[in-house]
C-alpha cells in the first residue's frame, strides 16, 4: 500500500477551492423566501422554513467537509437537521400534498 503525501501548499489549495464553492450558493435569505412563499410577505409558512434550514445545512456540511473535527458544528448541524424534520412531520399532518410538493422541490427524498 502505498501513501501519497500532500505539500501544505496541496491541501490549502483544496481548502480553498472548497471554500469558493460555499461561498457560491446563494447566501440571499430574500430570494429563498420570495420562492417558497404563499403569499406575499410570507415567512413563517412550513415552506419558508424548511428551505431557509436546507439552505443553512447545506452551508453547514460544506464547513464540516473542510472542517472535518469541529464537533460544535457537527452539533449545531444536528440540532438543525432535527429542527428541519419537525417541520417536515408538521407540515406532512397538516398538508399531505403541499409536503409531497415541498420535498421534491427542495430535492430531500427520491
Amino acid at each position: 500500500m502505498v501513501k501519497t503525501v500532500k505539500t501544505k501548499k496541496e491541501v490549502e489549495n483544496e481548502k480553498k477551492v472548497v471554500i469558493e464553492k460555499i461561498t457560491d450558493l446563494p447566501d440571499d435569505k430574500e430570494k429563498i423566501i420570495e420562492e417558497f412563499a404563499q403569499k406575499k410577505g410570507d415567512t413563517g409558512s412550513p415552506e419558508v422554513q424548511v428551505a431557509l434550514l436546507t439552505h443553512k445545512i447545506t452551508k453547514l456540511a460544506q464547513h464540516l467537509e473542510i472542517n472535518k473535527k469541529d464537533n460544535h458544528s457537527r452539533r449545531g448541524l444536528l440540532k438543525v437537521i432535527a429542527k428541519r424534520r419537525r417541520i417536515l412531520n408538521y407540515l406532512q399532518k397538516l398538508d399531505d400534498k403541499r409536503y409531497k410538493k415541498l420535498i421534491s422541490k427542495l430535492g430531500l427524498k427520491k
